[in-house]
């Protein structure tokens, strides 16, 4: 599908209309972050919902509801003041590969953070760049691992500088930095802008993406986004991200 640009801006900007509405929470993880109203509760919670966002949109949201019920519903109080006794009864947790060790680690590098790094959004604004925060993401997982940790849960932090498309972590920081008074993502970081975020690049957003033309990589990867990015910004520099409205809406709702 070969549009001009500007008939592809009012078509991806009237999907954008018809996405990035409430409606859209009902059936999306980013309803967990709502339950909560105190900041490091969306932000945590957010966190690690988006962490578990693949597969099955259901078993996440289901496997995140489950997640905040083991935290108490408070993840910001559990997280900063639980003891070495506290994190038993996370053991239990599963969600595909990222089990309930997977989850003890998190919490324990998610204290080590706001008790050493003043919390989650000082951390990704640290080393953002102008443009991008894809390196901000890297540094991220460095500091997220600088305490004693489990090997195998390093895999469920992407690294963008080790060629990861990093999905999860683009979309969480979406949901954080985004507000454009929708009511759907929450615009609570305020050191961030817009317009340095990425698209949350998937297998639905990739394929739609290079049917109008505007990626052209064949893998969903660092090197993609960087493609898809460019593109976006030619659309919009002060808010390329909304357009994963779109790009989502159009690949899973719409099949196009």
């Amino acid at each position: 599908m070969r549009l001009k640009r500007s008939e592809l801006k009012e078509f991806l900007d009237t999907k954008v209309q018809a996405y990035n509405h409430p409606r859209f929470i009902e059936s999306d993880p980013i309803q967990i972050p709502h339950q909560f109203s105190k900041k490091e509760d969306v932000e945590i919670s957010g966190f690690l919902t988006a962490t578990i966002s693949w597969g099955n949109r259901k078993s996440i949201i289901n496997n995140a509801h489950r997640m905040m019920a083991l935290l108490d519903h408070s993840p910001h109080d559990f997280i900063v003041n639980h003891k070495d006794k506290d994190l038993e009864h996370l053991k239990s947790f599963v969600h595909r590969t990222f089990n309930g060790d997977d989850l003890i680690q998190f919490v324990k590098s998610l204290k080590h953070i706001y008790n050493h790094y003043n919390g989650l959004e000082s951390l990704f604004a640290m080393h953002a760049d102008k443009n991008s925060i894809q390196r901000s993401i890297s540094e991220f997982k460095t500091i997220f691992f600088e305490i004693t940790h489990l090997q195998r849960t390093m895999k469920h932090v992407s690294d963008p500088l080790k060629n990861s498309a990093a999905k999860r972590i683009n979309m969480y920081l979406r949901w954080m930095v985004r507000n454009d008074n929708t009511g759907v993502d929450f615009g609570i970081w305020n050191t961030l802008s817009p317009a340095q975020l990425s698209c949350p690049l998937d297998v639905h957003s990739g394929n739609v993406a290079r049917k109008l033309k505007l990626l052209k990589r064949k893998q969903n990867d660092a090197k993609a986004l960087l493609e898809l990015d460019t593109a976006l910004r030619k659309l919009d520099p002060t808010d390329p991200v909304k357009y994963d409205f779109a790009l989502f809406g159009l690949g899973v709702f719409e099949g196009f």
